[in-house]
């Protein structure tokens, strides 16, 4: 299956790009981080604009560093969610909030899939709607713990494809 200029809203015949990233500029940077944020305050309700704020100051960094960027764009250039991968698991996965629902999120996990062969991933406990998302693309919770990976008292569900 190609994912280039694949529909995503029919009804108002936009597309949808899936590109690999190598050149991770400022200026995109600085676009994921807008979807990253938009994401979060719709989804993580369980943080705090500080908590948010704080973890936001490290997001440019992680994009810099995870090995396998992966976006997806609009006809206009303009990124609506992106997937990061390190070896075989998803280490982020955004898609801006007026986007979502869209098949966005399913596009570029399937990509990861595809691809990589993405079988691995963590969510956090506190967000039912990623867990359940995940779920209805065959990942099953396999490992829980009491914190995240930062040591913050946000229990994380560790999931595998089934």
């Amino acid at each position: 299956m190609t994912y280039e200029n694949r529909p995503y809203l029919p009804m108002r015949r936009k597309t949808l790009n899936i590109i690999e990233i190598k050149d991770r500029t400022p200026e995109l940077t600085e676009k994921l981080l807008s979807v990253w944020e938009s994401s979060v305050r719709a989804t993580h309700l369980f943080l705090s604009p500080g908590a948010i704020e704080a973890i936001k100051a490290f997001v440019p960094q992680a994009l810099a560093v995870v090995p396998k960027l992966i976006i997806a764009e609009d006809d206009n250039g303009s990124p609506l969610g992106f997937l990061g991968i390190d070896d075989k698991k998803v280490e982020m996965l955004f898609v801006a909030d007026e986007h979502r629902s869209r098949g966005i999120g399913s596009a570029l996990l399937g990509y990861g899939i595809e691809q990589y062969g993405v079988n691995d991933l963590a969510v956090n406990e506190q967000n039912p709607l990623a867990k359940g998302f995940y779920e209805h693309l065959g990942f099953i919770v396999y490992k829980r713990t009491e914190f995240d990976e930062q040591g913050n008292a946000y229990p994380l569900l560790y999931m595998k494809r089934s």
